[in-house]
């Protein structure tokens, strides 16, 4: 049976990306987007509602984010879904996060600038789950 894992956003960082490191000696850098949804009630008065995504970018991908993203940078991000758990206070918790595949700036730039896309391969990451 086919199945698909694919999350496309455009949004805002919500805070400047953090990079850590995992046991084995991977880099990942963490961030937050806001994606934003306005639209007009019945009555005409316009409305807005916000939805917050965690995102975790891997090796290369993570390096140009950390270097060329900050808090409010506009980006376009093609990712899949993964969620993950952990025990708090006894109880087991689960969060999902999207891992960030391809990323496009969409900030506006100096002329000279180009426009920046990175693509990663997700397969080598697959196997960090346990980590």
């Amino acid at each position: 049976m086919p199945a698909l894992n694919r999350v496309q956003l455009i949004g805002n960082l919500g805070r400047d990306p953090e990079t850590k490191f995992t046991p084995t000696g991977k880099k990942v850098c963490h961030f937050s987007i806001a994606v934003s949804s306005r639209w007009k009630d019945k009555s005409g008065e316009m409305k807005e509602s916000t939805e917050w995504a965690n995102i975790e970018a891997w090796g290369r991908l993570g390096e140009v984010c950390q270097e060329y993203l900050k808090k409010g940078s506009l980006i376009f991000l093609e990712g899949r879904l993964k969620t993950d758990k952990y025990d708090s206070n006894g109880e087991t918790k689960y969060f999902t996060k999207i891992v960030a595949q391809t990323l496009q700036f969409l900030d506006r730039r100096e002329r000279e600038e180009p426009l920046m896309a990175v693509d990663e391969d997700p397969g080598e990451y697959d196997a960090l789950a346990g980590e």
